[in-house]
């Protein structure tokens, strides 16, 4: 074939019609598409052989077609949507590759086949959240693997729970999905709970653990877990909408407020003391911050927490005020100087390692 397409290599296709002549020529013609100095009588040429060769009963020739046209961004759409919609051999480079097809066109496609399809839908390059949302749809459970483990595709938060809701069992799901660069706390905070629930129930099922120990042995891990997920740019929104979701779920402890507080989340502290009261934030911040103390008495009161609890929170807010001042946010530094110099004052004796069993005994003092 010459550089620039002419009736004569048409002609020639259509007296020598074998299989392999038609495979060759569709990579060529392809390849001939790519070619910016060819006119426009040409290019209309070309995509009339594109057209025939679309409906060739050879799947191969339409397999060749689709594998060379996949990364070109000119080809007409309605040829694009043809192999898309083939069997899988001829559909999946086109539907995982080619940036012709719109986010209408991918969820038709999700909507319409199988499997195959819907899986290259998920391994594309760049997935939006509307595309993203119909494939969490199918309910297929290596479709939504395939798609969580896909950092191009995008998903929303409120997908992200859908997917825990239908798949938080599945490893295959769960993992990769907890794995991702960037989730919201809300749905970090799912996983890190459904995890530690999954082991819980495997070491009462298959080791010499009583339901008691393995929850409160899970209990502590889950909630260092949650703690681990505060960082000190965390927004006000997000870790208020963490408290709501706890909160619901019966998981905002004493344990788990006095934990964020030993490790610096003072934020975090306030915000959960306010949902415990119902009263605004700004109302817990002057409570707890209160010169003479008497509010944060009182709001331990109303929360009913431990009032052994509440001396070491004093003290932890007085050390967390210093700390912003010497040491801003180092989190490891925080806890380590909470240890020097206010856990060892509470507790003749305090092993500082053992500071799950010391936040857990103070947990378990009552409020009167």
């Amino acid at each position: 074939m010459t550089n620039h397409l002419s009736q004569a290599d048409v002609a020639k296709l259509l007296t020598d019609p074998s299989s392999e002549n038609r495979v060759e020529t569709a990579r060529k013609v392809s390849a001939q598409f790519t070619d910016a100095t060819m006119g426009p009588k040409e290019r209309a040429l070309i995509e009339d052989i594109f057209k025939v060769m679309v409906k060739d009963v050879e799947v191969r020739v339409r397999e060749a077609l689709s594998d060379s046209l996949k990364d070109n961004p000119d080809i007409p759409r309605e040829i694009a949507l043809s192999l898309a919609n083939d069997v899988s051999e001829v559909a999946l480079p086109i539907i995982e590759f080619s940036e012709v097809l719109s986010d209408e066109d991918l969820i038709e496609i999700v909507s319409s086949k199988g499997e195959d399809h819907q899986m290259a839908v998920a391994r594309r390059d760049n997935v939006s959240e509307r595309v993203s949302e119909a494939l969490v749809e199918t309910d297929n459970e290596n479709v939504v693997a395939t798609l969580v483990s896909n950092e191009g595709a995008k998903l929303s938060e409120n997908t992200m729970n859908t997917v825990i809701d239908k798949f938080g069992s599945s490893k295959k799901v769960n993992e990769p999905l907890a794995l991702r660069h960037e989730l919201p706390l809300t749905v970090a905070e799912r996983l890190v709970s459904l995890v530690s629930d999954k082991i819980r129930d495997h070491l009462v099922t298959h080791h010499d653990m009583s339901a008691d120990v393995a929850t409160d042995l899970f209990l502590s891990a889950r909630e260092k877990a949650t703690v681990g997920l505060l960082q000190p740019d965390t927004n006000l929104r997000d870790v208020v909408e963490l408290i709501d979701q706890l909160h619901a779920n019966h998981r905002l402890t004493p344990t788990l407020i006095f934990r964020a507080l030993c490790m610096g989340d003072t934020t975090f502290f306030e915000a959960a003391l306010a949902k415990l009261a119902d009263i605004p934030i700004a109302n817990a911040y002057r409570l707890i911050h209160d010169k003479g103390g008497k509010g944060l008495e009182a709001l331990f009161e109303k929360c009913k927490l431990s009032k052994r609890m509440l001396e070491i929170s004093k003290a932890a807010l007085e050390v967390a005020g210093d700390m912003r001042i010497s040491s801003g946010d180092d989190r490891i530094r925080f806890r380590q100087v909470m240890i020097e110099r206010v856990l060892t004052k509470f507790e003749n004796g305090f092993d500082p390692e053992n500071l799950d069993y010391f936040i857990a005994k103070l947990g378990d003092q009552k409020a009167a």
